[in-house]
């Protein structure tokens, strides 16, 4: 097998149903769930697995969900030999982790920058890269066949690296970074963010 092909070369790309610019928005939105994909493995290796053996296989679990997403995107029309991957269940997984990943965070009670730990700090940039693939989606199901799951899938799932990178935080003793202009604006302490 030869890892090129040249069909590329062109400016466009195969998907499930057809061929497409690689500038097309459908392309730029798998192909930025497929950017975050790598970084998930690169926060995959900076956690060791003595104190991150749940998130690590929580994280790899992910991986293969966002490939679902990816084929989901990737496909112009879904059909009886072709269908949507992505399904509810792996929303409710998220929102299950969120809570419990919620508690075991410090207090939160200012808005905080991205940064800590080494790890902690990739899972921000996982954060802000799925919210990059969510808005690519978004614009992408206001006019063509989306799974709608795909979009919601993606909007928790930012909340989940959220969660994840100050627990990582939390539990290597770094504290977070805290925005030094905010003011108090969880007062509840640790909540969800609003979806």
């Amino acid at each position: 097998m030869k890892l090129y092909t040249r069909t590329g070369d062109e400016g466009k790309t195969s998907v499930i149903g057809g061929r497409l610019y690689k500038d097309d928005t459908r392309v730029i939105a798998y192909g930025t769930t497929d950017e975050l994909n790598s970084f998930i493995g690169q926060a995959v290796a900076q956690l060791n697995e003595n104190q991150f053996s749940d998130i690590k296989m929580e994280l790899i679990k992910i991986q293969h969900e966002l490939f679902d997403c990816g084929g989901d995107l990737a496909m112009i029309k879904s059909t009886k030999d072709y269908p949507y991957k992505a399904k509810q269940e792996m929303i409710d997984f998220l929102e299950e982790r969120i809570d419990v990943y919620i508690e075991e965070a410090p207090k939160l009670e200012r808005f905080i920058l991205p940064g800590g730990a080494e790890a902690a700090a990739t899972l921000h940039v996982c954060r802000t890269v799925t919210r990059r693939a969510e808005r690519y989606v978004a614009r992408l199901q206001r006019n063509e066949e989306v799974n709608p799951i795909v979009l919601k899938y993606l909007n928790r799932l930012s909340d989940y690296f959220f969660a994840i990178a100050r627990v990582v935080n939390a539990r290597l003793g770094v504290g977070d970074v805290e925005y030094e202009r905010s003011a108090i604006v969880f007062k509840g302490g640790n909540r969800k963010k609003e979806q």
